[in-house]
């Protein structure tokens, strides 16, 4: 089991927790509660799909709670920092 750090947090005490279907709860990393990615829509590099309506699902993505999630988010946050600095 890995202790809770800058890269890593478990918070089993959460009432979804785990939010996803995982195979090993154990190491679900809940560091990215919400998806710092989901700007980006087809260029967040997850597992989604999009609703009937147009709405991104990320219902089977566990990209950003799995191993190597961090640095999968750390690597294209800066374009989600674009995406603001548009507006």
């Amino acid at each position: 089991m890995k202790e809770n750090n800058a890269q890593y947090f478990s918070n089993k005490s959460c009432a979804y927790y785990p939010c996803h279907k995982v195979d090993n709860a154990e190491d679900f990393n809940c560091l990215f509660c919400y998806c710092p990615l989901y700007a980006l829509g087809e260029k967040c590099g997850g597992n989604f799909r999009y609703t009937e309506k147009g709405v991104k699902d990320c219902t089977n993505c566990i990209l950003p709670h799995s191993e190597g999630g961090y640095e999968h988010v750390m690597a294209h946050i800066k374009a989600v920092l674009e995406l603001g600095s548009r507006s």
